[in-house]
């Protein structure tokens, strides 16, 4: 379980440097600015998806997924600061580029 978790944290976090390296808008400061951010992105997704339910989870993305997935990966700017930096449209192409590759790897793998 611990391990899984380890895991999971580590390719979202290649996944988000991947995004960041690719894509204008969003830069990520470093691996260890990618896992700090992972993280950061995984609470607050977490505490969004206890807020308002299942339907914006990862397995259940559409519109509000989406738009939910955005707004978690913005506003983690504002809690790790010095390692991560977004604008609205690279919070936008980044939710994207990740709900694609969530549509391909399936979360139990990630």
């Amino acid at each position: 379980m611990i391990m899984g978790s380890i895991i999971r944290f580590i390719v979202s976090a290649l996944v988000l440097f991947l995004v960041a390296w690719l894509l204008p808008g969003i830069s990520v400061s470093g691996f260890t600015g990618a896992i700090l951010a992972a993280l950061v992105i995984a609470v607050l997704g977490y505490i969004v998806e206890a807020l308002l339910g299942e339907k914006i989870s990862p397995q259940r993305r559409g519109l509000i997924g989406f738009a939910t997935s955005a707004v978690v990966i913005y506003l983690a700017q504002f809690i790790v600061p010095n390692f991560l930096s977004v604008n609205i449209i690279g919070a936008l192409l980044a939710a994207l580029v990740i709900g694609i590759i969530d549509a391909f790897v399936p979360t139990e793998l990630r």
